[in-house]
């Protein structure tokens, strides 16, 4: 069972409510997304909030951040009240499907960790299901919330595991969205990639930004130098 709350270095988030804790390649996505010139970022599935207050930790930018999942919502709205940067984020309780921003707003950014295992067992528990498979949002449902909401020049930034992350890149393809840089995740360097953090544009880049990182040097909690870099200003413990 998680804990009831997680502390970071600048911000505390509770998730007693909430379907989606705090996990490893959230922080890790916060950390590594390219928010350099954003001045909208939004974050769809928001969950506790977290990737919102990363974001804004990270930026300047104002932040968007939406949440289906009622429970969910107002536990993100008691970590973002509490946050140095409440001014700076804006919640919705309701799907990116259905989110229409103000007339004229585009964002520079959409990052989110989405619910896209397809192939494993569902959870007893529905929201908790919702959170972690494809249920209420599909791939193909992700890519056409960005294409509206993403200016010309805007960036869709996401984590998924390895399979789903392939699978990803070849539909966004199809929508006009193309993989510029990517990441892929190790528990440790003889282990598996079991996860791929992706920043995709709605054009090619002429040379893909492809590097990876191991979690862990090799023995449990003996974190790697990049790791530690990457999630320094976060962890308490880095």
């Amino acid at each position: 069972m998680a804990n009831s709350y997680f502390h970071f270095k600048r911000f505390t988030v509770r998730q007693e409510k909430a379907a989606f804790p705090v996990t490893t390649d959230s922080v890790l996505l916060g950390a590594w997304a390219d928010f350099k010139g954003d001045r909208k970022i939004i974050d769809t599935g928001t969950g506790t909030g977290l990737l919102a207050l990363m974001a804004a930790q990270r930026s300047e930018a104002q932040i968007t951040a939406v949440e289906p999942d009622l429970l969910s919502f107002e536990e993100a709205q008691t970590n973002v009240g509490s946050s140095p940067w409440a001014s700076r984020i804006s919640l919705f309780n309701v799907t990116v499907q259905d989110y229409v921003p103000e007339a004229g707003i585009l964002f520079d950014t959409v990052i989110t960790n989405p619910p896209f295992f397809r192939s494993s067992l569902l959870n007893p528990d529905l929201r908790k299901a919702k959170a972690r498979h494809d249920l209420s949002l599909k791939p193909e449902e992700l890519l056409t919330a960005a294409d509206r909401l993403l200016a010309r020049e805007g960036k869709l930034q996401l984590v998924l595991p390895l399979t789903e992350g392939m699978l990803f890149m070849k539909t966004a393809e199809s929508y006009g969205f193309y993989c510029r840089r990517i990441l892929r995740v190790r528990a440790n360097p003889s282990s598996a990639v079991r996860r791929v953090l992706m920043t995709l544009g709605r054009s090619p880049a002429d040379t893909t930004e492809d590097s990876e990182l191991a979690i862990e040097k090799g023995t449990r909690h003996d974190y790697s130098d990049e790791y530690t870099g990457l999630t320094k200003e976060f962890y308490l413990k880095m």
